[in-house]
């Protein structure tokens, strides 16, 4: 009988080992989805999707050529991602060695987005009437870290006042863009990617076509202050929203941020659900 109580208790420990296993290599998979979710590297999983539907189809079919032509791309693309989204894997090295890889995300409040609009739309009316140059891009869905990281941090709650200041001409931030993320504004002095597109009217400067470009690799929204005529634009998927009075900017801003909130507490709740 001993024999085979310690046979038992050995498969017992192999067993529950590989539970373990199982259950450590899901969560890892579940933290690097959160990690990515939002971020450039989402589309890059889309696509890596598409490429290995596309491999297993044509092994099914026997397409030999179009096979061969996978493999090439499965065997050079690893190298050109590590390349391609080195910034990306670098903070997620940072965050594993602060020990962000392992704190929860947080609920995304309703009132936080009222507030900030609030104020992005009181100083935007308020530089607009004193011709107070100002760009103002607010993260979304899409991560903007690699923007954020090219101006001085200031993690400090938004109000319209201190976006005021900011922009005071002759100031040390006033020169470059502000991104904020939901009720916080994360950094002042941010340099965002021109748009090369040859449609922008020719009387619209630096600031406009920052705002668009950055619209168009993300899912950005960014407000643009003119200081020359002293306009309203908001900036959304490259297309840019000119000449706002105070109401249009409020209900683009309260449109777009809430459908936002609204899709995040969605996915919060669901996952709470799961997780009780």
């Amino acid at each position: 009988m001993w024999p085979l109580n310690e046979l038992n208790f050995s498969n017992f420990i192999s067993d529950f080992g590989d539970v373990i296993d199982i259950l450590l290599v899901t969560y890892v998979i579940y933290k690097l989805t959160m990690l990515i979710r939002g971020t450039k590297a989402i589309q890059l999983l889309k696509g890596i999707s598409v490429i290995i539907a596309v491999w297993f189809l044509s092994s099914a079919f026997q397409l030999q050529t179009l096979k061969w032509l996978v493999e090439q791309a499965i065997n050079f693309g690893f190298l050109a991602i590590i390349i391609i989204f080195q910034p990306e894997l670098r903070r997620a090295l940072e965050q594993l060695g602060r020990g962000r890889f392992f704190t929860r995300y947080a609920t995304i409040e309703e009132d936080e987005y009222k507030d900030a609009i609030d104020a992005l739309v009181k100083a935007s009316t308020y530089m607009a009437k004193r011709r107070i140059g100002a760009l103002i891009s607010i993260e979304r869905e899409t991560g903007m870290n690699e923007y954020v990281e090219t101006g001085v941090p200031v993690q400090a709650k938004i109000t319209s006042e201190l976006l005021i200041n900011i922009f005071i001409p002759n100031t040390p931030l006033h020169d470059g863009a502000v991104i904020v993320s939901k009720n916080n504004i994360l950094a002042a002095a941010c340099y965002l990617p021109l748009s090369e597109s040859q449609l922008i009217p020719k009387e619209l400067g630096t600031r406009h076509r920052a705002a668009i470009g950055i619209s168009e690799v993300t899912d950005s929204l960014t407000l643009v202050v003119s200081e020359e005529t002293g306009q309203i634009s908001l900036a959304k998927n490259g297309e840019l929203h000119r000449d706002l009075d105070e109401e249009q900017l409020k209900r683009l801003l309260t449109t777009e941020l809430h459908r936002q909130s609204t899709t995040a507490s969605s996915r919060w709740q669901w996952r709470g659900k799961n997780n009780g």
